[in-house]
């Protein structure tokens, strides 16, 4: 691919300047494309990269349509855009399965940021191989988001939600082995539905999850109860009668379950289960398990160790307590209580 390089006019005797290739759009997005891939970033991401770089550019085509390369990006454009998806941008336009009703204004604070880190990885990988001088996006930060105290279920919201599956249905039956295993083990989507029958060790009680599955590429054991090792069993002999794969959680049909509509058995499920206020996501599974495994007194180091975080500040994320936990651990902590006697 032959490149248009911009020239500089510089003055006699000066030192020799870097000269940099003008970059189309299209351009810019192939070579960080390219550059990433043979980093061994997932399809999945990648796709991610294409598909949020091209919301960017469709946006710039209306507000700019004047750009035409790499280079014509300044801060302010960015900024701009930003401001577009907070406050303009209309959340699911076009969508085929979501009524008009639903599709408001505005995106969320959340997705803003994931499209953000996404074009800011594109243009740090084009500054790191100096096919741009200037990174327009270095100067520009994330939105900061409000903390969520409300992304875990409580105890009784739990047991309504484990009440709901028909367990006498071979969908709800992989549902409530599914939901049993996120509370118990604190997997990732991904990796629960990618889970076969040569990856749980039944006689020690550990998913041994492969390197090639994990978001962080690294093999992690993951302990296990004996309960959800029995369901696991008996939903390994269940598919047996049916299927040929060893794949544990598959459609009626054989088919591989996709996180998208695992999500929405769980949504469907909470909403029988009256649970509101709370999104009904796997996530929302996962947060709920490293909650509870703190309350329950378990080492900080070894629930990062089992969740797969490479980072402690990560974990804490995923640790929020409410007031009730605040209360409940200060009275049974605070250090008053061994200097000053209670008169009962």
């Amino acid at each position: 691919m032959s490149l248009k390089k911009r020239e500089r006019r510089v003055p006699n005797g000066a030192r020799i300047i870097q000269e940099f290739p003008q970059l189309t759009l299209e351009q810019g997005l192939d070579f960080a494309i390219s550059a990433k891939k043979a980093e061994g970033l997932r399809e999945r991401t990648l796709q991610d990269y294409t598909k949020h770089f091209g919301y960017f550019t469709a946006w710039l085509n209306e507000a700019h349509p004047g750009v035409e390369f790499i280079d014509q990006i300044s801060t302010q454009m960015i900024r701009d855009h930003v401001s577009y998806m907070k406050y303009d941008r209309t959340r699911y336009e076009g969508h085929k399965y979501i009524p008009t009703k639903e599709q408001t204004v505005g995106l969320s604070d959340t997705t803003v940021n994931i499209r953000l880190r996404t074009l800011k990885a594109i243009f740090n990988q084009l500054e790191r191989d100096e096919l741009i001088e200037h990174n327009p996006f270095s100067k520009v930060k994330l939105l900061r988001q409000d903390i969520d105290l409300t992304n875990c279920l409580t105890d009784d919201e739990v047991k309504a939600i484990l009440a709901q599956p028909n367990r006498r249905d071979f969908v709800g039956f992989r549902d409530y082995v599914g939901i049993v295993t996120l509370l118990d083990s604190g997997l990732r989507i991904s990796e629960l539905l990618r889970l076969r029958a040569g990856d749980i060790d039944f006689q020690t009680r550990f998913i041994v999850l492969p390197g090639e599955i994990n978001k962080n590429r690294k093999p992690r054991m993951v302990p296990i109860s004996g309960h959800t090792a029995k369901l696991l069993l008996q939903l390994i002999e269940e598919n047996k009668q049916f299927f040929t794969t060893d794949r544990l959680f598959m459609s009626s049909f054989g088919d591989p379950i996709s996180p998208n509509h695992f999500n929405k058995r769980l949504k469907y499920y909470g909403e029988k289960a009256g649970v509101s206020g709370k999104k009904m996501t796997a996530h929302v599974y996962r947060h709920t398990w490293a909650r509870a495994m703190v309350l329950n007194g378990a080492d900080p180091f070894t629930i990062q160790k089992m969740g797969g975080w490479a980072d402690m500040r990560t974990m804490r994320r995923y640790v929020q307590m409410n007031t009730d936990d605040m209360r409940k651990s200060h009275d049974e902590h605070s250090p008053t209580n061994k200097f000053i006697k209670v008169r009962k």
